[in-house]
């Protein structure tokens, strides 16, 4: 589960930020033809809940009432890894899906938390809404699952320390931090030099009040909900890992949608995808500054020195192994600097 999805996330703490505030999608008296539930583990303060709400009432009024998208926030369907298996079942239709959860069916979608990949959201979004993000489709596809076009945002990563701010990979070496218990995350610390210790989260703010690790690395947004900053000093914004949501859809219920719903219906959650990473950029910028008042000193790494580190450690050798090479050719058209 992402760690985004363990802490309600209160998007009227950072001005500026915020979009008209939804609580129910409108319902229309008359039966719909086609009823879908659609699951997530955020707050309905975040973003990507206020924009699929959007898109569930504009899809119902195009398609005169035909098409109504019931929109479950706070993993009330279930987390992560069940929303996954029951959207395969067929017990709710769609849900948005995180690519590392998802990387847990569909190995190739976790190829975009792959260490300093990516520098910017520009570059993100020219891979995943090019090439890199056609071929993961092409993989979700396989099997038996519906994918659509526009994956949503979930953050880059940051990182965060009590003892000094990571400003090169040198700064890494020997540096006690705590990541989730991911092999991309634990492989990717170890290869620079780190002390990775992998505990649930909701373990992290009592390991560094008591320094039994130095650092962490989560969102900014994670960051804020869980007042790391009350026992770190420093973020560096090393952008060390990008991860989305997918919105996923079972494939014999969305086969059953008539085509010109269907267009209707993919159309307002690709535009609402859109819309809600220019929510999140803004988010982050609004956080950006709620932290620095709140104590946290900012620092901007470079990321260069960090591929080179990892590329001589043989981290990119052992991942590209992994994802395969046609693939990780792909995912190096976009990431500069990728070995």
């Amino acid at each position: 589960m992402t760690e985004m999805s363990r802490r309600n996330f209160l998007l009227t703490v950072a001005a500026g930020a915020a979009i008209p505030t939804l609580v129910t999608a409108p319902r229309i008296a008359l039966a719909a033809d086609f009823s879908f539930k659609i699951g997530h583990d955020l707050a309905e303060s975040h973003p990507l809940h206020q924009r699929i709400l959007e898109a569930a009432k504009r899809i119902k009024d195009e398609t005169g009432g035909r098409f109504d998208l019931q929109v479950f926030a706070n993993s009330q369907l279930g987390g992560d890894t069940d929303m996954l298996g029951q959207v395969r079942s067929g017990a709710i239709e769609m849900a948005f899906m995180p690519d590392m959860v998802l990387g847990t069916l569909v190995p190739l979608a976790s190829i975009t938390g792959v260490g300093f990949a990516f520098g910017s959201y520009p570059e993100v979004w020219k891979a995943m809404d090019g090439d890199l993000g056609a071929t993961i489709r092409k993989s979700i596809n396989k099997t038996g699952l519906q994918v659509m076009d526009r994956i949503w945002d979930n953050g880059f990563r940051q990182t965060t320390s009590n003892v000094k701010p990571i400003k090169t990979p040198e700064d890494m070496h020997g540096f006690k931090i705590r990541v989730p218990s991911a092999p991309l995350w634990i492989s990717m610390f170890k290869a620079l030099g780190a002390s990775p210790t992998a505990m649930n989260s909701s373990e992290l703010y009592s390991a560094l009040q008591t320094k039994v690790v130095e650092g962490q690395e989560n969102p900014l947004s994670n960051i804020f909900t869980q007042k790391t900053y009350e026992v770190q000093k420093y973020c560096s914004l090393t952008n060390h890992m990008w991860s989305g949501y997918w919105v996923l859809m079972n494939g014999r219920a969305w086969k059953g949608v008539p085509a010109d719903i269907q267009q209707i219906v993919a159309r307002h959650i690709n535009q609402a995808a859109i819309d809600q990473r220019s929510d999140v950029e803004k988010l982050n910028v609004a956080l950006e500054k709620t932290l620095s008042e709140k104590g946290l000193t900012f620092n901007r790494p470079q990321l260069k020195p960090f591929q080179e580190a990892l590329a001589k450690a043989g981290f990119y050798a052992d991942w590209r192994k992994k994802f395969g090479d046609e693939a990780w050719s792909v995912l190096a058209k976009y990431a500069n600097g990728l070995a």
